[in-house]
């Protein structure tokens, strides 16, 4: 009894001792790794050490670097969505596996004082551009969930949310800004074919295209060179979508037998035209139109689309994560917008970015 009591000890002791040793290794391997060392290096003092900004800095690279991480968010990931359908904290679960961003259905503190805050600062830029003969079009991205409210299965919007967009709208407008509302478009769209990703936030290819088709309509009696010639391909091979919806559930990296199952697509791609002459087309010419917006002028080939559909070449400074206004206060600081100022700006902004609390960035950006 007692040799067996013994073994048993020191199989326990081994186990511990492997525990321990394989934690250190990812832990060694965390803070080896390249964005690791980026945090690290200006901590690495001594005046830093004392101020406790090395230990949050080891902090945060053993909370967010660690190899097993991904694994162990697929393991959550696919525990909830195992055992009780369920998205996590960040997803709502629709019908026929749409799932939704929880962002749009909830309800933000202060929402109409923020609305009014940038529309406000939106009326003081179209303003000051205005005076510089530079034409602002302002478009605002309807949620997901509100375009495709029937696949939400009986999930509300919370209130704030319900009105939201016609208020957006109706600030908008007020304010003399002209806003295009891309709603009843892709309304229209989603009754036939799906406008969005099921597994994505952004719009999908056709939700993208025909958006751009509605701001070159509300475009057409701008000044701006319209050469036409782009034309739109897709690709033979069917992909993958983006999925974006899947990664903050933790179920990016799992088999596809185990998740919500993926969309499909053939990549769109726009070319631009040959000019008479053969070859490119001259890369110091400036286009004349400059997009600013957030990750969706950069997902689903809709900057491509909009520049089919105006005829004319687009400069894409979209920001994906720059929220309301980061795309435009790196513009509006750059030399690209000083030395080569467009006749027209597409500022694209999602609904639901329209009503977050605003930033002290966002208010520095306001106040120049």
């Amino acid at each position: 009894m007692r040799n067996w009591l013994w073994r048993m000890a020191v199989a326990q002791a081994l186990v511990v001792i492997g525990i321990l040793a394989w934690g250190m290794s990812e832990g060694i391997r965390a803070i080896d790794s390249p964005s690791a060392q980026t945090r690290l290096q200006p901590t690495l003092n001594f005046e830093a050490f004392l101020a406790g900004r090395t230990a949050g800095a080891v902090n945060y690279v053993m909370a967010h670097n660690l190899p097993i991480d991904p694994w162990a968010r697929a393991a959550g990931g696919l525990f909830r969505w195992g055992l009780f359908r369920s998205g996590g904290p960040q997803v709502r679960v629709g019908c026929n596996d749409w799932l939704f961003l929880n962002e749009e259905l909830r309800t933000w503190p202060d929402a109409e004082a923020a609305m009014a805050e940038r529309a406000e600062a939106l009326s003081r830029i179209r303003t000051r551009l205005a005076a510089q003969n530079i034409a602002l079009v302002v478009a605002v991205v309807p949620d997901k969930a509100r375009v495709h409210h029937d696949q939400l299965c009986g999930a509300p919007l919370s209130a704030e949310a319900e009105g939201r967009y016609d208020r957006m709208m109706a600030a908008l407008e007020s304010r003399g800004l002209a806003p295009i509302s891309l709603l009843p478009r892709l309304q229209a769209l989603a009754v036939e074919r799906p406008a969005f990703w099921r597994t994505d936030t952004h719009w999908n290819q056709e939700g993208a295209a025909a958006a751009a088709v509605e701001i070159a309509r509300h475009a057409q009696s701008l000044n701006i060179d319209r050469p036409g010639g782009f034309t739109t391909r897709l690709a033979a091979e069917e992909t993958n979508g983006p999925g974006d919806l899947l990664r903050l559930m933790g179920l990016d990296i799992v088999p596809d037998w185990l998740r919500p199952p993926v969309d499909r697509q053939h990549l769109a791609h726009t070319d631009a035209p040959e000019p008479a002459g053969g070859g490119l087309l001259d890369d110091d010419a400036a286009p004349q139109v400059a997009l600013i917006g957030s990750s969706y002028s950069i997902n689903a080939n809709f900057h491509g689309a909009l520049q089919e559909a105006l005829g004319a070449a687009v400069t894409n400074l979209a920001q994906a994560g720059g929220g309301f206004s980061g795309a435009a206060s790196t513009y509006f600081s750059g030399v690209t917008f000083r030395e080569s100022p467009p006749r027209l700006i597409i500022w694209e902004i999602p609904e639901r970015v329209m009503v977050q609390p605003v930033t002290a960035d966002e208010r520095a950006f306001f106040a120049r």
